[in-house]
């Protein structure tokens, strides 16, 4: 008989983490190599989010200038 998730003793076996983390979860059963994961991958997240809003922000005030009124 095959064992598909434990190891020879019968522990279950250590899954890598493949969700992307939820705020709020619990981050108790979270390695510190896990953590690092997820905080770089967070920080990118907060970058590309900062480039996003930039960009509309950038849009938006284009829009604004050209229709200013009183503008040719």
């Amino acid at each position: 008989m095959a064992l598909e998730d434990d190891d020879v003793f019968g522990a279950p076996v250590r899954k890598p983490s493949s969700s992307p983390h939820q705020i709020g979860q619990t981050l108790d059963d979270l390695s510190v190599q896990e953590l690092d994961e997820r905080i770089a991958a967070l920080q990118a997240e907060v970058r590309r989010l900062e480039d996003m809003r930039a960009r509309k922000h950038a849009s938006l005030s284009a829009a604004a200038a050209f229709f200013k009124p009183g503008s040719p």
